[in-house]
């Protein structure tokens, strides 16, 4: 749909909604809240087709000034999470796509490097892992079982433990945006260099299926998920490298809310991460079909909601707009 086709069609309900904000009080406050989720489906759909537009700009203002009348007393209720998790933001994490290919790549490109670099310097590992875990590793290695280090620990223990750290380092990826996408750049790289050092240390020893069997039961989404983390430290900043049509300011302010919601969204899925670590990857001695099974799903469950269902759900969108026009 073009531009001005979106506009018109759209237009009065915009005005509307933009009066009922002003009136604030005056309104009905359930009214608001239908209103806003229109209108952040509207900002959702102008900023995957309408990229630095003036309506776009128009969008984004009134959207703030909606969210800062509806929520800034009012405390969050479920439907409202659930709303958020389930459409709001897979809608507006499809503008995001290209951002996180990037992520992937550094990640990966990391990760070859770490791996190369164990291949061919034996220290290589101690220096990355540390030889505490090198030597443990080394040992569990010897007595058949090279992963029995998720085994030490309690399961409740190990998954809070497990599930604030990634926590942690999932905000510290984001975080680290603020000093510009070098900044979460780093993070990536160092981390995905260190997988690369970790699983190949485990080829070198002659148990790297055995170990990847088990690593990946909880490294599928742990993995997967800082990667995710990474890009919302890239959306903030990007935000500040090229803030386009917006001063540098309020460019840095969308950027981090943005990359806020994106980490924000990854909550969830690192507990799932921590859930699987303390209850499941301990138990090596189950089916391998049942090992594969997990990965798998953990695998489809992170594409599918972070590419495939925001590309359905945009697909959706785009195609009501045309059939209501």
């Amino acid at each position: 749909m073009r531009e001005a086709a979106f506009v018109k069609q759209n237009k009065e309900k915009w005005i509307a909604f933009e009066k009922a904000v002003a009136s604030g009080s005056h309104t009905d406050p359930d009214a608001l809240v239908d209103g806003y989720i229109q209108l952040t489906n509207d900002l959702a759909y102008a900023q995957t087709y309408y990229a630095e537009s003036k309506t776009l700009l128009y969008l984004n203002s009134l959207a703030s000034q909606a969210h800062q009348k509806i929520y800034r007393n009012k405390k969050e209720s479920g439907n409202r999470i659930i709303e958020f998790w389930a459409h709001e933001f897979p809608l507006f994490f499809r503008q995001y796509h290209k951002t996180l290919w990037i992520t992937f790549l550094i990640f990966i490109t990391a990760t070859a490097i770490g791996a190369i670099s164990a291949l061919n310097d034996t220290s290589f590992v101690r220096l990355i892992l540390g030889d505490a875990y090198v030597n443990e590793t080394l040992n569990n290695i010897a007595n058949g079982e090279p992963t029995a280090i998720y085994k030490s620990g309690s399961e409740i223990g190990t998954f809070l433990g497990i599930t604030i750290n990634n926590i942690r380092v999932g905000f510290l990826a984001f975080a680290f945006g603020v000093i510009t996408s070098i900044g979460t750049a780093y993070i990536l790289f160092s981390n995905g260099v260190m997988l690369g050092a970790f699983i190949t240390f485990f080829y070198t020893k002659g148990v790297f299926f055995e170990a990847n069997r088990q690593i990946w039961l909880h490294g599928t989404i742990e993995i997967s998920v800082i990667i995710v983390a990474g890009c919302a430290g890239l959306i903030m900043g990007n935000s500040i490298l090229f803030p386009k049509t917006f001063s540098r300011r309020v460019s840095f302010m969308k950027g981090a809310k943005d990359g806020l919601k994106v980490v924000v969204s990854t909550i969830p899925f690192f507990i799932i991460a921590g859930f699987i670590e303390g209850f499941i990857t301990r138990y090596a001695n189950m089916p391998d079909w049942l090992a594969f099974s997990i990965i798998g799903g953990s695998l489809l469950l992170i594409v599918f909601y972070y590419i495939i269902y925001p590309i359905l759900l945009n697909r959706r969108l785009h195609e009501g707009q045309i059939h209501r026009a």
